[in-house]
């Protein structure tokens, strides 16, 4: 019973990340199939477990705090702040190219820090396309320094990507925590990979002049939507006070986010308080919080994604598979930490490169709290490094591996920016991916050199 249970959620397993990899496929219809299939499954082959079992398996405290990042967002992309934030970069850079380029790549990094990776993309590309139509420079160079580094800004917080968001919030890690151990390896990545990007690709196009590669007398295809992201690129300022007040909602969220442990109450806070600050006029013509509104401009497909792989996790412990995986990581493990943590940044850096990133990030947490209790008892910190590098830094191995790479492919050929394509992101993005994964070694061994 129990090898029967093992094979069927394996192949749940398999299933969804297959959907995962067919772009034109509903990846959320085939995870709640393998979620019902495994759950009956494990139900039906595995005695005692009650429906309470599988409710309380979905971690809803990141379920709930994803809801209320995701409705900011939205409130943020309704209220065009994003867009102002490029604009205003675009206007005060456009005359520089190099500068351009290091402000514009900045700036699209710390952003996505913070914020949706694809949503960066969203925002940034157009922009950075656009203005480089003006200035008649190639936007290739800028294009790949802002999506090969907004892989490094999801290393900062704790909120700067979804596999983040469940580390930090089952080893109870806290923004500070992130700050203290990560910052100066995103410092030095980031600095590093856009000199290279610049001495080395951005210097032998600054004397190009570039046309859009789109046929004779044709502008470049306007985008109004693209999978449920809205694509705008703002030609006049936005009011300054709802721009003023937004940045200074931000702040205050991102304060609390580092004072307050609680993500749940700081999530839900930080939702009401952009509510409340950017009131619609109702019915009768008089402004008023509307949070149903905002509601219905969240993609909700990450938050169901997610609950189908909790439960899905839940039925690979019911069957013994994470056990299994468990015993065979301490089978292989080696005695030196420095040994361990290179091995864990190197296999999860490349699952996370050729697969999501969430489903080997909910596979490896159980398999790195046994690597930090008895008997073994590993240092916690270095490994927990190790492990938010490579689950982060894989994403520029392949396209694929990350949304927003895939995001800038699409809207560089639907914007005729034809010198950044496939072939040349997968060589590029692939030798950063293997300089960001080796100066990751790098700063692990400074780490466990001098701190432990």
């Amino acid at each position: 019973m129990l090898l029967l249970l093992q094979i069927i959620v394996l192949c749940c397993f398999i299933i969804v990340i297959i959907a995962l990899f067919r772009e034109k496929s509903d990846f959320l219809y085939y995870s709640m199939v393998a979620m019902l299939v495994s759950a009956a499954a494990t139900f039906l082959l595995s005695p005692g477990v009650s429906t309470e079992e599988v409710f309380l398996a979905v971690d809803w405290e990141v379920i709930f705090f994803l809801v209320s990042l995701f409705t900011i967002v939205a409130i943020l992309e309704e209220q065009c702040i994003f867009q102002e934030v490029a604009r205003r970069i675009t206007t005060k850079f456009s005359t520089n190219t190099r500068k351009f380029f290091w402000v514009i790549c900045l700036i699209s990094t710390i952003s996505a820090a913070f914020i949706e990776d694809i949503s960066v993309a969203v925002i940034f590309v157009p922009m950075i396309i656009s203005t480089s139509q003006k200035m008649k420079i190639n936007p290739a160079p800028i294009l790949l320094g802002m999506t090969i580094c907004i892989n490094l800004a999801s290393t900062l917080t704790p909120f700067g990507s979804a596999q983040n968001i469940l580390i930090a919030n089952h080893f109870a890690l806290s923004s500070t925590w992130f700050f203290t151990n990560l910052s100066i390896y995103f410092i030095v990545g980031t600095l590093s990979t856009l000199f290279l990007l610049d001495r080395f690709i951005l210097k032998k196009h600054l004397g190009d002049i570039w046309i859009p590669h789109c046929e004779e007398n044709e502008e470049p295809q306007e985008i109004e939507h693209y999978e449920d992201h809205e694509l705008v690129i703002l030609e006049e300022p936005i009011d300054k006070k709802i721009f003023y007040r937004n940045i200074i909602g931000l702040a205050i969220f991102f304060i609390l986010l580092i004072f307050i442990q609680n993500i749940l109450f700081v999530g839900l806070l930080g939702m009401l308080l952009f509510v409340f600050i950017n009131p619609r006029f109702n019915t009768a013509g008089k402004k008023k919080p509307d949070i149903s509104f905002y509601l219905t401009k969240v993609d909700f497909k990450l938050i169901f994604f997610f609950i189908s792989l909790f439960v899905l996790i839940f039925s690979f412990e019911k069957a013994g598979i994470i056990t299994l995986l468990e015993n065979f990581v301490l089978a292989i493990t080696p005695s030196n930490l420095f040994l361990l943590c290179v091995m864990i940044l190197v296999i999860t850096s490349v699952l996370s490169g050729l697969l999501d990133n969430v489903p080997v990030t909910i596979l490896f947490i159980p398999i790195i709290e046994v690597l930090t209790e008895p008997p073994v008892a590993f240092s916690t910190i270095p490994m927990l490094i190790a492990f938010i590098l490579g689950i982060n830094l894989g994403g520029n191995i392949l396209p694929q591996g990350s949304a927003a790479d895939m995001m800038t492919l699409e809207l560089s050929k639907r914007y005729c920016a034809d010198d950044l394509n496939y072939k040349r992101l997968l060589k590029v993005g692939g030798l950063f991916a293997i300089y960001h994964i080796i100066l990751g070694i790098g700063y692990l061994a400074l780490m466990i050199f001098f701190f432990f």
